[in-house]
């Protein structure tokens, strides 16, 4: 059975696609498109860990996270574990997003409520733009799990510097949830009807 659709086939659907668009006035990208129809692109991911307690014997949420997107296909662009502080955090982020070897980063840890909880504040003032929708959904899928308990939990995600930024808890379970319910897929270029890593490309444009 062929996995992909024939070159013929997709010339024929690229050219209707085209006229829809020249009347609709609407972008597609016709590269992404056939991306989605054959390969996966991996992504260089970076993995942060806020704890006051954690070193990488006793840390699981970050192991947790490797694994995951290790296991997918991406690339671990660089693990840290820093101390629950928000200019420790936000000093680590702020060298991710000017690397251009990191696409993505997630965070484990320090979004809760307790005075030394600040990854969010560490996190959203170094964002071009707030991904409302990844608390919303964390959340709303979380509460399957912890009923309503998941009010506590402050999750945030952004984009900075054309680099994404996903704030996670830090325990085991909820960076399973994080990465299980929301970024596999959306981290997955052949994902549909979209997802975060087409518009990687995009995210830089005046």
């Amino acid at each position: 059975m062929c996995n992909s659709l024939p070159d013929c086939v997709i010339q024929v659907i690229y050219d209707c696609i085209k006229l829809i668009a020249v009347f609709q006035h609407e972008f597609f990208s016709i590269d992404t498109f056939i991306m989605k129809q054959s390969s996966f692109l991996p992504l260089r991911i970076a993995v942060l860990v806020a704890s006051d307690t954690r070193n990488e014997t006793t840390d699981t949420s970050g192991k947790i996270l490797v694994e995951r997107l290790t296991k997918a296909g991406h690339t671990l662009a660089e693990k840290c574990i820093v101390a629950d502080n928000v200019y420790q955090i936000r000093a680590v982020l702020s060298r991710w997003i000017a690397d251009p070897d990191v696409d993505i980063v997630i965070t484990s840890g320090g979004t809760g409520l307790t005075g030394r909880d600040g990854t969010p504040e560490a996190a959203t003032v170094l964002f071009d733009k707030e991904i409302e929708g990844f608390g919303e959904l964390f959340r709303w899928v979380s509460y399957e799990e912890i009923a309503t308990s998941t009010i506590q939990s402050r999750v945030t995600a952004g984009v900075a510097n054309g680099t994404y930024i996903f704030c996670l808890p830090g325990s085991s379970g909820a960076c399973r949830t994080g990465w299980d319910k929301i970024l596999a897929t959306q981290l997955d270029i052949r994902n549909s009807p979209c997802n975060f890593a087409e518009l990687l490309p995009r995210l830089t444009e005046k």
